[in-house]
C-alpha cells in the first residue's frame, strides 16, 4: 500500500529506483543524490508481505525479526532543466515471487504521477583491476533511449543479463508504455562484497550529464580514493608487501572482500585505532587482547580472524 503524504506538482517527471545490490552501486548513488540534491519525501509504500528477512536482529541478547517495508519516494524540483526527479530508495529487493507484484506497485504510482521515463543503477562485474577506471554501460527499452547518452562516455550492453529486480523493474515499466534505462558501473569481480564509490561515481557522472543536474561529486571522489587505498594496504598485507598488482589467488581474494568489508562499515576513527592495535600487537602480543577486545566492540572480529590469528603464526610471545 502506497501511503501519499502530501501532492506536489511536478513538471516531467523521471522516475530513478534503488535497492541494495552488489558492490552497494545503486543504493549508495541515490542516497548521494538524496543527499545533495534537495529531496522531499512525499510518499512511503509499506509491503512488508513482498519481502523475507534473511537473518534476525539481536539487542540486548534478545532476538526479533526484522521488518522489511516497501521504501520511500522523494522528490527533486530542478530549475531550468525539463524534468523534475522522483526517487524511490528501498532497504531491500524482495523476494523473486513476489517481484513482479512490486513492481507493478511502483509502476502504477509512476502512472499516477504521469512518469514516462525510469532509470535504475546495478553493478556490472568484469575482469579488471580495482585501480582501474570503472567504465559505465547501459541497456534501455529504445534505441532513442540509448542514443540520448551518445557523448556521454557510456557504452551500450548490446547483449547479456541484468540480474536482479534493476531490470525487471524496466520490463514491468516497458508494458505500461514507460520508458527505461538501467546504468551499471563495472566493478572488479573480486569486490561484490564490498562497497564500490567508484562504480557509484561514473553512474552519477552520467546521470547528471543527461539530465543536466550539474551534480557535485567531489565527497564521492574523495571516498573514492580511501577505498582504493585501503584495498591497496589490504592487499599489501597479504602478499607481504608485494605490488599490488600482481595476480591474486582466490584464497587471498576471499581474504581481501572479508576484510575490506570491515574497513567500509567502520567508521575512519574505528578504522585507525584497529590499525594501530594490529600494528603494536605485531610487535608485542601483549596487546593482542586489546585488539581483539576492540574488534568484538565493534562485531567484526570475524572479519579481521584471518590477520588477528596471522600474529600468532608469525611470532611466538617471548618466554
Amino acid at each position: 500500500m502506497i501511503k501519499t503524504i502530501s501532492v506536489p506538482r511536478l513538471k516531467s517527471p523521471v522516475m530513478i529506483c534503488a535497492w541494495p545490490g552488489m558492490g552497494e552501486v545503486a543504493i549508495k548513488a541515490a542516497l548521494y543524490l538524496k543527499e545533495n540534491l534537495a529531496f522531499k519525501e512525499f510518499a512511503r509504500l509499506d509491503t512488508p508481505e513482498y519481502f523475507e528477512p534473511s537473518g534476525i536482529l539481536v539487542k540486548n541478547g534478545v532476538l526479533d525479526l526484522p521488518r522489511l517495508t516497501g521504501g520511500v519516494f522523494y522528490y527533486y524540483k530542478t530549475a531550468g532543466q525539463d524534468n523534475d526527479i522522483i526517487l524511490f530508495i528501498s532497504d531491500a529487493q524482495p523476494n523473486l515471487g513476489n517481484s513482479v507484484h512490486y513492481a507493478e506497485e511502483i509502476t502504477a504510482f509512476a502512472e499516477k504521477q504521469k512518469v514516462k521515463l525510469i532509470y535504475t543503477f546495478a553493478a556490472l562485474t568484469v575482469p579488471i583491476d580495482h585501480a582501474q577506471n570503472s567504465k559505465v554501460w547501459m541497456a534501455a527499452t529504445s534505441k532513442k533511449l540509448i542514443q540520448g547518452f551518445k557523448g556521454l562516455n557510456v557504452k551500450t550492453l548490446n547483449e547479456g543479463h541484468i540480474s536482479g529486480f534493476n531490470g525487471l523493474i524496466l520490463g514491468v515499466a516497458k508494458n505500461k508504455n514507460i520508458d527505461g534505462a538501467c546504468l551499471l558501473g563495472e566493478i572488479p569481480i573480486y569486490t561484490i562484497q564490498i562497497e564500490n564509490p567508484k562504480a557509484s561515481l561514473v553512474v552519477l557522472e552520467a546521470l547528471s550529464a543527461h539530465l543536466g543536474l550539474g551534480l557535485n561529486l567531489d565527497a564521492l571522489k574523495e571516498k573514492v580514493k580511501f577505498v582504493e587505498e585501503e584495498i591497496n594496504k589490504l592487499i599489501g598485507y597479504i602478499k607481504g608487501e608485494s605490488p599490488a598488482n600482481t595476480p591474486l589467488s582466490e584464497e587471498e581474494i576471499e581474504r581481501i572482500k572479508k576484510e575490506l568489508a570491515a574497513f567500509t562499515k567502520l567508521p575512519e576513527s574505528a578504522r585507525k585505532k584497529i590499525e594501530e592495535l594490529f600494528k603494536l600487537a605485531s610487535g608485542d602480543l601483549t596487546k593482542a587482547t586489546e585488539l581483539k577486545n576492540e574488534l568484538d566492540a565493534w562485531s567484526v572480529f570475524k572479519d579481521y580472524e584471518d590477520r588477528f590469528l596471522d600474529l600468532f603464526r608469525k611470532k611466538k610471545p617471548s618466554q
